[in-house]
């Protein structure tokens, strides 16, 4: 089990850029995947992105394919998000968990195969 912290959300305007951070309370990441995953307002969550330990494979939704970028740096025990181009429609809460070492495949990460409980997310709003 690991509790993880979600930090970097805010107000962009459409068309900007935003890069979210997801740090461990306690412990390291060294042995786990870290999924990204997002709700807006009124519907389900949906898997974003994800990065596996070891090899760093990764693998996206096709709306983050081309404008979303995940990472880890393991020396500074964080997971990354850089969320380029935004629109309206990625507007929401965005959440990091982690599950034990690799994504599943190579697209968006599935909520129910990821460790809980989960944080408080961080809100992301793209607004003009």
């Amino acid at each position: 089990q690991v509790q993880l912290v979600e930090s970097g959300g805010g107000l962009v305007q459409p068309g900007g850029s935003l890069k979210l951070s997801c740090t461990p309370a306690a412990g390291t990441l060294d042995f786990f995947a870290i999924g990204w995953f997002r709700q807006a307002p009124g519907k389900e969550r949906e898997g974003v992105a994800c990065i596996s330990s070891g090899d760093d494979t990764t693998g996206y939704a096709d709306s983050a394919k081309g404008r979303f970028t995940i990472s880890r740096d393991n020396a500074k025990n964080t997971v990354y998000l850089q969320m380029n181009n935004l629109t309206a429609e990625d507007t929401g809460v965005y959440y990091c968990a982690a599950k034990y070492y690799y994504c599943s495949g190579s697209d968006a990460p599935h909520a129910a195969a990821y460790l809980e409980p989960w944080g408080q997310g961080t809100l992301v709003n793209v607004s003009s």
